[in-house]
């Protein structure tokens, strides 16, 4: 193969050596400045990812710690006050009356709620405000708004069964 390549170069004339020689500096170089160009830009998206992956993991702390706070709050004995009534108390309490569109008791047992452009915190303390009163959420569907930290929801909340 050697010999082959080497008898190739050999019969190629003076000129046409140097044309291949210079098309392949210019090849070479070429492919090196895309390698080197390619290399940077690749640093350049992944410098942003780790950025934004570290603001990620120290949110993920914090609500690792606020979790693990909530969990720490010890359960008061079930008031045995109307349900609605109590859910609508605690709305008052956290000021949430502004986004409360709609609150229905389908039973005595069950309060479904309806809040519009709620701050996700402020939701997440009122949740908290409601175990304290030995009500849990049933189930619920939250929905980023496009501010911020707003989200909209819709609830189900039930008496424990303590």
């Amino acid at each position: 193969m050697k010999t082959q390549l080497r008898k190739a170069w050999e019969s190629r004339a003076p000129r046409e050596r140097t044309i291949i020689v210079i098309l392949s500096i210019i090849i070479s170089a070429t492919l090196y400045l895309w390698l080197i160009q390619s290399g940077s830009t690749a640093h350049q998206r992944l410098r942003a990812s780790v950025t934004t992956l570290r603001a990620q993991a120290t949110q993920l702390e914090q609500q690792s710690i606020e979790l693990g706070q909530l969990r720490a709050i010890p359960i008061a004995p079930a008031s045995h006050t109307d349900l609605r009534t109590l859910v609508q108390a605690q709305t008052d309490a956290a000021g949430l009356t502004h986004a409360l569109i709609k609150m229905d008791a389908p039973d005595a047992d069950h309060v479904q709620v309806v809040f519009n452009a709620v701050t996700f915190s402020d939701w997440l303390n009122w949740v908290t405000s409601l175990k304290a009163q030995q009500i849990r959420l049933d189930s619920s569907q939250i929905e980023a708004l496009p501010a911020p930290g707003m989200v909209s929801v819709t609830a189900t909340l039930q008496r424990s069964q303590h």
